[in-house]
């Protein structure tokens, strides 16, 4: 239960300081330090991260784009789109298309460059994009 309280709040502030932590969850700073190193150790917790400014991110460019590809192909075809610096995240999905990848650019000219590098990439078949217009709401 500790844990996942303390998950929560880094999930919500990854900055927050250790004794901060402790005085929200009623424990001691050395326990919370514990369960840290516990959780890192466990691979629960890979990384702290930066949370970008809704201003920041409504300034960038950014696609879903559907990716079917040649199953055979699937690790060098995932390994190929991870060098493509636009690509915010790949997963795979069930259905007619194999992956799906969010795209992030400065410029829609950036943008349409990566996504022909997408469609370039050995083993991709074909692709659909939808370029986002604005987001409603977000659960964080």
């Amino acid at each position: 239960m500790l844990d996942r309280k303390l998950v929560r709040l880094l999930s919500q502030n990854a900055r927050t300081s250790v004794s901060d932590l402790a005085k929200m969850l009623g424990v001691s700073r050395l326990t919370v330090q514990n369960h840290m190193q516990q959780l890192e150790r466990r691979g629960i917790i890979r990384g702290y991260t930066v949370t970008l400014s809704d201003e920041f991110v409504n300034s960038q460019v950014a696609a879903y784009m559907l990716i079917a590809t040649d199953q055979k192909l699937l690790g060098p075809v995932v390994r190929a789109l991870e060098k493509i610096e636009q690509i915010y995240s790949l997963s795979s999905i069930s259905g007619e298309y194999d992956l799906i990848a969010e795209l992030r650019a400065e410029t829609t000219a950036s943008l349409d460059r990566a996504m022909d590098q997408v469609s370039q990439v050995q083993g991709v078949l074909r692709s659909h994009s939808s370029v986002l217009l604005s987001k409603k709401f977000e659960r964080g």
